[in-house]
Formats: C-alpha cells, sequence, structure tokens
C-alpha cells in the first residue's frame, strides 16, 4: 500500500475519531462557550500534543509495552480517571456557586486569557490526553494500518501523527469559533450554571467509566 493512495482513508478515519464524544469535545465545548474562541486555542494545543506525544510512544514502541502492562495500564486509568472526577466535581462546584447569582444578568465579554490561564489550559488537555490508556491502546493499533510495507516506521507515524494533528486543530478550533460566536448566550449566568452542570456530569461520568471498565 501506497502511502499517499492511504492517506484519504486516513484523515477520513481521523474526522470520525474526532467527531466522536468524549472528554476532549466536553473540555473545548465548555472552554468555547465560556472563554470564548481563543480561549479554547490552548485547551486543543494541549490536547493535540498530548496526542502527538502518544504517537511518538507508539512508533518507538513504548504505548505497546504501556498497553500490554497491566501495571502501566492501571496507573494511568486510575490517574486519568480521577483527573476527569476532579474537572467534574470542579465544574460542580462552579454551577453551585453561582446560584444565587440573578440569572438574566451577562457574565461580560471574555477576557484574553493570560500566561497563567493559558498554561493551566493547556495543562489541562495534555492530562487528559497521556493520562488515557485509551490512548496508547488505540495509537499501537490505529497507525500500522497506515505504514507501508517496507517504510520507516518511526518517521512515517511521525509524519501521519503531523497529518492527524492538523486536522483535529482545524476542526477542533473551527468548532471552538461556531460555539464562541454564541458566547453572550452561554456566558448568562443561568446558562453558565447548566453548562458547568452537564459539563461536569459528562466528566464525571467519563471518569467513572475509566475507572470501572477494563481494557
Amino acid at each position: 500500500m501506497d502511502l499517499l493512495a492511504s492517506l484519504p482513508a486516513f484523515v477520513a478515519a481521523v474526522v470520525l475519531i474526532s467527531a466522536s464524544p468524549g472528554p476532549a469535545m466536553a473540555l473545548i465545548l465548555r472552554r468555547a462557550a465560556l472563554r470564548g474562541f481563543s480561549g479554547a486555542v490552548p485547551t486543543v494545543l494541549g490536547l493535540e500534543a498530548g496526542l502527538y506525544l502518544w504517537a511518538l510512544l507508539a512508533a518507538a514502541g513504548l504505548a505497546a509495552l504501556v498497553a500490554a502492562s497491566e501495571v502501566a495500564f492501571l496507573v494511568l486509568r486510575v490517574v486519568g480517571a480521577g483527573f476527569l472526577l476532579y474537572l467534574g466535581v470542579r465544574m460542580w462546584r462552579s454551577a453551585w456557586r453561582d446560584r444565587g447569582t440573578p440569572a438574566a444578568e451577562l457574565a461580560g465579554e471574555p477576557s484574553a486569557p493570560g500566561s497563567r490561564g493559558w498554561a493551566r489550559a493547556f495543562g489541562e488537555g495534555l492530562v487528559v490526553m497521556l493520562a488515557n490508556p485509551k490512548a496508547a491502546a488505540f495509537m499501537v493499533a490505529f497507525y500500522p494500518q497506515f505504514v507501508p510495507e517496507g517504510r520507516p516506521l518511526f518517521a512515517t507515524t511521525a509524519l501521519l501523527a503531523v497529518l492527524q494533528v492538523a486536522v483535529e486543530i482545524v476542526l477542533y478550533l473551527s468548532l471552538a469559533a461556531a460555539v464562541g460566536r454564541a458566547g453572550s448566550w452561554f456566558r448568562r449566568t443561568a446558562v453558565r450554571r447548566r453548562l458547568d452542570a452537564v459539563s461536569g456530569t459528562v466528566l464525571v461520568a467519563l471518569g467513572l467509566r475509566m475507572a470501572a471498565e477494563g481494557r
């Protein structure tokens, strides 16, 4: 199979995978709704940095070791589930804290994230991706299907990962831009509370599922 001939199938698979609901989508949607497009950018970049690192680890064979190791898989699963639960509970607390604020109040235009806020959003995305043991198993199974026989595994995987990251950044930032256009509505206190409550519930449910399910 030629690499160029496999690219359309690879891109189609990436688009379908990116559109599937999960913690990444929940983080991006909430961030874009409450912080606008610029606020979602570091979250998206953090998620994609984590994805690229997993791809390189898969090419180096380390992701396969993680996927095969009971201890490593369990540690990642516990860390990932715990972090999702932490994020979800934090959103619940935010919804509870705002319950006495007048429902019609507007939060105003989102301010550009400072260096600390940017780093925090980037770090959240990075940890959510790196602490997901399913990502390791997925990378090990996904990329070899598109690496032609005879081509260097590491270099080809790194190249395909760049393409996946580029496609996902375009998709996620387009989604963030669309959601950000309705930001003034999302930042109404009543709507923000419901969004925090729903987002928190989704992340807690995903965290509990990650903690409970095996391989």
